[in-house]
Parts: structure tokens; sequence; C-alpha cells
């Protein structure tokens, strides 16, 4: 699998921006490497063009989104249906939820880590407000492109030089970030 994913990003690579949207469209709904390996490789590389990366990131992911959505839509039901088949009530409590933090969900899949096209497949399957969806995840994935395309073109030199320090602190705020995540859904669901 490694080497597919290598491939992959090689690939994407190869066509430069418009690799960098391809890759963007197609994480939003189907499995491929994250599109921040390749915008973090060309904001290093050419930092004046940062923002652009990131627009071209940010629109390409919203735009794969919808079409994870109508995955959702069309053809995810009968799947949830039939994986839920034995157990509809623990089915309809995720529903409940969903429907009930279905916008913040989507927003902070789109802006961290979590793989953000379980969220635009879920999102159609449990009819979510498309305009909703949309906004979260516009709001989502532009904040975290942007956020690491001004942070490289501003600290890009800095970074270089302590990449493994950087690595770290970054590593330790995904931990906290899921820890505090799975605390925020473990009191979600005793209260429900």
């Amino acid at each position: 699998m490694h080497d597919i994913f290598a491939n992959m990003n090689t690939y994407f690579q190869s066509l430069g921006v418009w690799g960098l949207a391809l890759n963007s469209f197609i994480e939003s709904f189907f499995l491929v490497p994250p599109p921040d390996f390749l915008l973090i490789a060309m904001d290093l590389a050419k930092p004046e063009k940062a923002l652009w990366y990131a627009t071209v990131c940010s629109f390409a992911s919203v735009f794969g989104g919808l079409i994870g959505y109508l995955i959702g839509r069309i053809g995810g039901r009968p799947i949830f249906n039939w994986f839920f088949r034995k157990n509809h009530e623990q089915f309809d409590k995720v529903e409940a939820l969903y429907n009930k933090y279905g916008a913040a969900a989507v927003f902070f899949a789109g802006f961290t880590p979590i793989p953000y096209k379980v969220f635009t497949i879920a999102s159609g399957v449990l009819n979510m407000n498309w305009w909703q969806f949309t906004l979260a995840s516009f709001f989502g994935r532009a904040g975290r492109f942007f956020i690491v395309s001004i942070v490289l073109m501003l600290c890009g030199e800095w970074i270089k030089q302590y990449l493994e320090l950087v690595i770290i602190f970054v590593s330790l705020i995904i931990v906290l970030f899921f820890v505090m995540l799975w605390l925020k859904g473990k009191k979600a669901l005793k209260k429900d």
C-alpha cells in the first residue's frame, strides 16, 4: 500500500498545480494520499505562491466533497441499512447525533487529519442540509490549507531547519485534539 501511495504522490507532483487540484479533489471522496504533503512541498519550494496553492487546494477539495456527498446520497443509504441491519437503534442514534452536530463534524473533519471522505459520504447518506455541508466543508478545508500555507510562507526557512521539532509538536497537537474529540463524543453519547 505504501508503494501505491508513493506512486500516486509522484504522479500528482509531476502535474504541478493541476496535480495538487486533482489530489485535493479525489481525496475528498476516495482513498488517495492527503494533499497536505504536496501542498507543503510546493509551499516550501515557492513560498510566494503559497496562498494560490491553498486556494486551489481548498476549492478542489470542496468540489470533491460535493461528489462524496452525492455518492452518499445516491448509493450510501442502502449500504448503511445493510451494515446496521441488525441494529437499527444504533444507526438511529448515530443519525440523531449527526443531525445535531453534523456541520461541526464536517468542519472539524475538514480542518483536521480525520478522513474527510468519511464525512462527505456520511453527510449524503444522512441527508445533511446541502448548504450547511458546503459551508462547513469550505471553512474547514480552507482554514486548514490556508493555515498550512501561511505558516510555511512566513516561517518556511525556520521550519526547514527545525523540521523534527515541528513534526513532534504538530503530532502532539493532533493527539491532543483526538483525545479531546473522543472525550466530547463519549460525553455526548452518555447524554443521549
